[in-house]
């Protein structure tokens, strides 16, 4: 049986951290890069069910900044694999959005062109939005916000004591979109590893030992009921929130 959720409460941004592909392929004597194989096709089956469930981004991160210090053999093969699962027909069936954070210019040109092509093919789509993080570091982002925002400053755009929240939030890479108010990490490490640092100061945390290849739809729903029966505070106290409530 599935496990039950209420629809009202769904997560509007709902973030992850596939774990594990590479511990998955290694406990059944594989290569690693057969995990990431069997991952990729996770992503199809978790994005189907956010669409589903009427999730407005579903963020996922796929590839680190510090990624591409691993084996070059390994980046070559996750670079292909990306590639390969990048089909319009998925987000068409779905009426699905596509679009991707992170330092762009540094993926290989093939790639940025097929990222760039269905971008612009689904950008019409009004169903859930899929974000890859690719090339992504919170550290990165949050470097190139303070440069962007030096740089207004320098300009005479913007007085340095004019600087807020909400200005930060403008040069960060999730600018047009909500909070996570959902993180997910699979694979049993409890870190964030440099992801949306900023943008999850209020996230619900949900950390699990299951493998990205084997969170399945029922793992995914585990997830969003967790935090269903979570009292969201933001800072204040329990009865707050109670009374703001019952108006």
């Amino acid at each position: 049986m599935s496990v039950q959720l209420d629809i009202n409460r769904i997560p509007r941004h709902i973030a992850i951290i596939m774990d594990g592909n590479g511990r998955w392929a290694k406990a059944r004597g594989m290569e690693r890069t057969f995990g990431h194989q069997q991952g990729a096709q996770q992503v199809h089956e978790i994005m189907e069910e956010a669409v589903r469930l009427g999730v407005d981004y579903l963020t996922l991160y796929t590839f680190s900044t510090e990624n591409w210090n691993r084996p070059i053999e390994e980046v070559a093969a996750l670079m292909a694999l990306l590639l390969q699962h990048l089909e319009e027909e998925v987000f068409v069936k779905n009426n699905a959005r596509f679009t991707v954070i992170g330092d762009f210019g540094r993926l290989p040109q093939i790639v940025q062109d097929a990222l760039n092509h269905l971008i612009e093919v689904t950008r019409h789509n009004t169903n859930t939005c899929m974000v890859l993080a690719l090339s992504y570091s919170s550290k990165w982002e949050l470097t190139k916000a303070m440069k962007d925002i030096a740089a207004e400053v320098e300009a005479g755009k913007i007085k340095s004591t004019d600087i807020t929240e909400e200005t930060i939030n403008e040069h960060l890479e999730t600018k047009d979109m909500p909070e996570p108010e959902l993180m997910i990490r699979t694979g049993g490490e409890l870190r964030l590893s440099n992801y949306l640092l900023w943008q999850c100061a209020y996230s619900e945390f949900y950390f699990t030992d299951v493998y990205w290849p084997d969170f399945t739809i029922d793992e995914f729903r585990k997830a969003i009921a967790d935090y269903q029966g979570r009292q969201r505070r933001y800072g204040k106290t329990g009865e707050q929130i109670v009374g703001e409530t019952n108006k």
